[in-house]
């Protein structure tokens, strides 16, 4: 689950969807965020040429292939920025066993959509 906004208060709770962004599945740099240690900890495994999935609450499903992984500045915007692509941007501290919270660093796996529009998925059981 993502919630909204990107602030410590949130993040607490879950993945948080950066403001000013749109959200996974809309045309764009959809810039999701969250904690080292707790939801996000799974990124430490993820892969360049991953498959990504994410599923709506209204029914939709969009696919991404992860396409970059690196290590920024917490200041380095650019990964927020559209680049006329549609992505999927997850971001979080780094490094993952890091003795101090909110360090100076990132991890960013980007992740290309691959599916030209999101799918209509049925909620039936």
């Amino acid at each position: 689950m993502v919630l909204a906004g990107a602030s410590g208060g949130t993040l607490t709770f879950g993945p948080g969807h950066v403001d000013g962004t749109p959200l996974p599945g809309e045309s764009g740099n959809a810039v999701i965020s969250g904690h080292r240690d707790t939801h996000f900890a799974f990124l430490r495994d993820v892969r360049s040429g991953d498959l990504l999935v994410v599923r709506a609450l209204r029914g939709w499903v969009a696919h991404y292939v992860v396409s970059g992984i690196e290590v920024v500045r917490n200041k380095d915007v650019r990964v927020l920025l559209d680049v006329g692509d549609d992505r999927l941007t997850l971001v979080t501290c780094y490094p993952f066993d890091g003795p101090l919270p909110d360090g100076p660093l990132r991890y960013v796996v980007v992740a290309t959509r691959i599916d030209a529009a999101v799918t209509r998925v049925s909620n039936k059981i």
